[in-house]
């Protein structure tokens, strides 16, 4: 196969595209939510990986956190990961990572990137859903089920455990 070929192949692939996210929480179990202004909703601080830069799911997960609340802490734990499908786009491997526990001088050090935020707020686990629809609030309670657990990552697809 020539170079020219296998590009060729390569272009002619299924697209998938992959997000991180961290789960922080206070030292009331809360967990920390931001609410974007470029759609409905609201979801956990992260964002697409730039996988084209050689970025990966754990590097991505940290500049998120970074870009959007200012706080750069290195990602704990791998707790969900999740096959996501869109109607409107390729499907979304979607990794959580366990971003521990914000004492009070961290959550007063977020600074929201302006550009894409309009807020933040601390959730109850009970209200999740009340805040997170479909698939992100199901793998959001997932990553707070595996948390408590103790147990390795969870597969989900579209915010279900496969199995």
């Amino acid at each position: 196969m020539t170079t020219t070929d296998y590009a060729t192949y390569i272009a002619g692939l299924p697209k998938v595209l992959v997000g991180a996210a961290c789960l922080f929480r206070d030292a009331g179990g809360r967990v920390l939510l931001v609410e974007p202004n470029y759609r409905e909703g609201w979801t956990l601080p992260g964002g697409t990986v730039e996988s084209a830069d050689g970025e990966g799911p754990r590097q991505g997960a940290r500049r998120e956190s970074l870009e959007e609340i200012g706080l750069d802490i290195e990602p704990g734990r791998l707790l969900v990961v999740d096959w996501a499908r869109g109607s409107d786009r390729p499907p979304i491997v979607a990794y959580v990572y366990d971003g521990g526990v914000l004492d009070e001088e961290r959550l007063k050090a977020i600074r929201l990137q302006e550009s894409e935020l309009l807020s933040w707020k601390l959730v109850e686990p009970a209200e999740i859903d009340q805040y997170l629809k479909g698939a992100r609030a199901w793998r959001t309670l997932a990553a707070l089920k595996a948390l408590e657990s103790g147990t390795g990552a969870v597969e989900l697809e579209d915010g279900r455990p496969v199995g």
